[in-house]
């Protein structure tokens, strides 16, 4: 008993859960209560829609590549699958993984779409949202150097500015890297899982077929990539949507609960909040109350501010994740017979 309360995920589910109680014990609660009694009703009817409408954005990207490779599955089932897959990576301890194998698995099962398929859309859907991710929370560094002292106050440290530009370009050459080595017929994926079959003498068999299914998943990445950049190129852009849709959401979400941030000043806080679940903590337990009560402290607003707004993003969160992992429990239940 005592080993499972201390292997690796329950240690950081514990540290998330100490640093959380830290930030909110340094912020008075009767401040913060003060902020989210700001929302009633409607305001909570506003943010809901809001969410909703983010929420159907992000399948755009895999129907779009789905599509493209002949699989045509209703686009509600992917927004159904979509979500179950972010309950389970959700609730995961890391930086927002571990859902892509249910994607995978539901597209399969109940679709009949081809495992080196799937895992191809997969891939490749996961990869452009790296790429877009981290390109906006580069650009979002860049930002918040290029301004500090006029538009932003000094929110880094001189020391820290080198570290921060190199940070934002490694994050940045990840995706790039993988996508440029899929589109040239590399094998970035199922290369190191081949190797670790190798090493390792136990699971060889199941290793080696995963590498096989991944190496296979390649070339279908590398086909779809020489022929539909059309495809390709739109499914960047409806990713650019999405984010567009998530900083009205942030922009909203603060604007309620009386922030009202500056564009720049909510691109700074944004950045933070992004940066937040990179650390691998079960959705950034702890991570994301800090960063946002750092963010507005210094940017010249209220911690408690920042403290609402990471709470009212944690419930949000909390209910769609939990929702996701019903949904899953739900759709992984074998089809009775007709």
């Amino acid at each position: 008993m005592i080993r499972r309360v201390f292997r690796p995920h329950g240690f950081l589910i514990l540290a998330g859960l100490a640093l959380l109680a830290v930030v909110l014990h340094s912020t008075p609660l009767a401040e913060t209560w003060a902020v989210l009694r700001r929302l009633g009703p409607g305001q909570i009817g506003l943010l809901a829609g809001a969410n909703l409408l983010v929420l159907l954005t992000f399948s755009s990207r895999w129907w779009l590549i789905l599509r493209a490779q002949g699989q045509r599955i209703p686009y509600r089932w992917l927004v159904g699958y979509r979500l179950a897959a972010f309950g389970v990576s959700y609730f995961t301890p890391g930086p927002q993984f571990g859902g892509e194998p249910l994607q995978v698995y539901l597209t399969t099962r109940r679709d009949g779409v081809p495992p080196a398929v799937a895992v191809a859309a997969v891939a490749l859907d996961k990869t452009l949202e790296l790429l877009v991710n981290f390109a906006f929370l580069a650009a979002g560094l860049a930002a918040v150097l290029a301004l500090q002292g006029r538009e932003l106050p000094a929110l880094l440290p001189a020391a820290a500015r080198s570290q921060a530009i190199v940070g934002a370009a490694l994050l940045l050459a990840l995706p790039i890297v993988v996508l440029s080595a899929l589109w040239a017929g590399r094998h970035p994926l199922s290369t190191p899982v081949a190797a670790l079959a190798g090493w390792l003498p136990r699971g060889r068999a199941g290793l080696t077929r995963l590498s096989g299914v991944l190496r296979e998943a390649e070339a279908q990445v590398a086909v779809f990539c020489r022929r539909s950049p059309g495809t390709l190129a739109a499914a960047l852009a409806v990713s650019m949507v999405s984010w567009a849709a998530l900083v009205g959401e942030y922009w909203l979400a603060s604007w309620l609960l009386g922030a009202q941030p500056a564009f720049w000043q909510m691109v700074a806080a944004l950045t933070a909040m992004r940066l937040a679940f990179l650390v691998p903590m079960p959705g950034g337990l702890g991570a994301l109350e800090v960063s946002q009560a750092v963010a507005f402290a210094a940017l010249g607003f209220s911690p408690a501010l920042g403290i609402a707004l990471s709470l009212l993003i944690r419930a949000r969160d909390v209910v769609l994740g939990a929702t996701g992992l019903a949904l899953a429990a739900v759709l992984t239940q074998p089809r009775r017979s007709q």
